[in-house]
């Protein structure tokens, strides 16, 4: 069994460690302007303009058994959907604003869409909300909001209430929590608390309360949780509003260890990431994640102890563009020959010394070491801390064996190479099986 103590938390994490891969769905008005999530805030755009996608927001053809399908054959296990973002559009029917998707031109419930479907193919349900809301007149003006440059921001500000958009998020958060069945993660976001840090962001103005952010005093976030928990026992939280919880989440980096809290004790985690550079919907965004580095991220992620949630952003119209497609395809590929690495793995134990251009993952029970030939080398790896262990080592995605020698190579030019009572040497074929990153599975004793 793995040696690793996580820290323990009130949710259910278990079922999360074991699954490590998730879809992030991210979609709401942003789709339709098709540049970026935060078109609202980057833009300033002002409430009547930003209208006008509310008003033509009809994704005709959305399919989220489509989404749920392409999730599955991806590997994914569990999925987390926007159900209101920073804008604070609502794609769910909730009677505490008329600012939700039954008052579009499309008029359905898309949670309810997603939540059936995703269901319906196995995968765990998880529910995005953005403590932050650009659209609520309660909402207080503050270092993102897009109004924040106006000549007459801080009259506009002066009587917005924060324990009154509070409850009004703990009231949707009750909707969304009694509404639709069994709901396993609930995926906040963000706080942004550091006063000094805020006022040197080119949006702070000095009448701006709290320093122009919010953290969890503002959220009222004890209640919030409080009233999460009780309603889904179990449910995974994550700590963006600025109070530990279960799940932490680094953004748009690969950590190179396993994440910690303040006092240095291991976490449960995942990393969020994007196929491109955006997470709505970007028609002209270029930096889109080759194979290899959309395969190694997952890899690199479970290596070190971490689940990685990786983001689509639906069109307009509602469906998974060309490049996402293409993209999901290249995980579907991968996992289909190699998931036995990812499910129920974490880092390997430190007995093990990693090979250089390789990453490790170790079954939970022990039994089983991944070594994931990222750089592939040529006719010979060289492995530490393995000899007493292995008993049998193949390629997965083919269960062909692979042969090694203890000790060393046995090649006849082999003088003054590394050597040892400890080392392993695989004898690989010359040509690189064909998988992006192939994966030798070693049984251990």
């Amino acid at each position: 069994m793995s040696s690793y103590l996580i820290r323990k938390t009130p949710g259910d994490t278990e079922w999360f460690r074991h699954d490590r891969f998730g879809m992030f769905i991210h979609f709401g008005l942003y789709a339709l302007p098709a540049r970026h999530e935060w078109v609202k805030s980057y833009e300033k755009i002002p409430e009547d303009k930003y209208n006008t996608y509310f008003e033509n927001f009809d994704p005709d053809l959305c399919d989220p058994r489509a989404w749920a399908r392409a999730a599955k054959a991806a590997g994914m296990k569990y999925a987390v959907l926007t159900t209101k973002h920073h804008e604070g559009f609502c794609l769910f029917d909730t009677k505490y604003t008329d600012y939700n998707v039954m008052n579009t031109p499309y008029g359905r419930d898309l949670v309810r869409e997603y939540v059936d479907a995703f269901r319906a193919e196995g995968l765990k349900i998880g529910f995005y909300y953005s403590l932050i809301d650009w659209h609520h007149p309660d909402f207080p003006i503050d270092i993102y909001h897009p109004r924040r440059d106006d000549e007459n921001a801080e009259a506009q500000d002066k009587d917005r209430d924060m324990h009154k958009y509070a409850q009004y998020m703990r009231n949707q958060v009750e909707e969304l929590l009694t509404g639709y069945g069994k709901i396993d993660i609930m995926w906040f976001d963000f706080s942004y608390g550091d006063e000094d840090q805020n006022k040197t962001n080119p949006g702070y103005h000095s009448w701006m309360r709290y320093g122009g952010g919010k953290t969890a005093a503002q959220w009222e976030a004890e209640e919030l949780l409080k009233l999460a928990r009780k309603l889904q026992p179990g449910i995974i939280i994550d700590n963006r509003t600025d109070l530990e919880a279960d799940l932490w989440t680094p953004e748009q980096f690969q950590p190179s260890k396993w994440v910690t809290d303040r006092d240095g004790n291991l976490v449960t985690w995942e990393a969020c990431q994007t196929f491109s550079g955006s997470w709505g919907y970007f028609r002209d965004e270029q930096t889109w994640k080759s194979p290899e580095m959309l395969i190694n991220l997952l890899i690199n992620t479970v290596s070190i102890g971490g689940n990685l949630i990786m983001n689509v952003g639906p069109t307009g119209r509602g469906y998974l563009d060309y490049r996402a497609e293409a993209a999901l395809k290249e995980y579907a590929e991968w996992m289909k020959y190699n998931s036995r690495s990812i499910y129920g793995c974490t880092m390997a134990e430190p007995e093990f010394k990693t090979p250089q251009g390789t990453r490790l993952t170790q079954s939970e029970d022990g039994k089983r070491l991944y070594i994931h030939l990222q750089e592939y080398p040529f006719a010979f790896l060289e492995m530490h801390g393995l000899a007493d262990k292995i008993r049998y080592a193949q390629f997965l995605n083919d269960a062909s064996e692979v042969p090694f020698t203890i000790g060393g190579s046995g090649h006849f030019s082999n003088f003054g190479a590394d050597s040892g009572d400890d080392l392993v040497v695989f004898h690989l074929p010359a040509v690189k099986p064909h998988t992006v990153v192939p994966v030798i599975e070693v049984l251990l004793k």
